[in-house]
């Protein structure tokens, strides 16, 4: 009986182990940002009773972001805990050259609204607060967003990752159209070239 209970126990502690081990390479490769921390009180019979909040952006910066909130009594286990939420939910963003947007977009969550644009090379990243922290964490090298409405943190990243969730790529807008990749940018060549003249 003993013998079947420690191999039992084996098993569990080697499924365990090789679970972490694969969660540890993932992390490494991680690039994680605090957004915010935010200390909440709670008034109780003996006083107040502190408890923290925090917003954690976490990405692989070539297409794959995530975000997540975690509370605790301690501000360590708040961000430890937001952070392991941001990797269970990691979302893939279609970019172009590995750099920007395909084309430009609008997000909205509650009061936050955010406008996100495509740029050409050399632009950088021109956004402020949480947006940044979302796209230095993506991977997107090239891009203009603009926030309308609320500034709360939560609100904006909302809202960014409701705006990312509606790019498509060329190549999906073209199968369901039923048309040619080069058709779809070639209609775009000539539209530009249209209004420089």
């Amino acid at each position: 009986m003993a013998k079947n209970d420690s191999r039992r126990g084996n098993t569990r502690g080697g499924r365990d182990g090789r679970r972490n081990r694969n969660r540890g390479e993932n992390e490494t490769d991680l690039i994680d940002k605090l957004v915010s921390i935010n200390r909440v009180a709670k008034v109780v019979k003996g006083g107040r009773r502190f408890g923290f909040a925090a917003l954690v952006v976490v990405g692989d910066g070539r297409g794959r972001v995530g975000f997540g909130n975690g509370k605790a009594r301690e501000v360590p286990e708040a961000i430890r805990k937001a952070t392991e939420k941001a990797q269970r939910g990691l979302v893939r963003v279609p970019l172009r050259e590995s750099r920007t947007l395909h084309h430009d977009v609008n997000g909205r969550f509650g009061a936050g609204r955010v406008v996100l644009r495509a740029a050409p090379p050399g632009t950088g990243i021109i956004a402020g607060g949480p947006m940044r922290a979302v796209f230095e964490t993506l991977g997107v090298q090239d891009v203009v967003t603009k926030s309308i409405g609320s500034s709360n943190p939560y609100n904006m990243v909302r809202a960014t990752f409701e705006a990312l969730a509606k790019i498509e790529t060329p190549r999906l807008v073209a199968a369901k159209r039923g048309k040619k990749v080069a058709e779809i940018r070639g209609k775009r060549g000539k539209a530009a070239e249209t209004v420089q003249e």
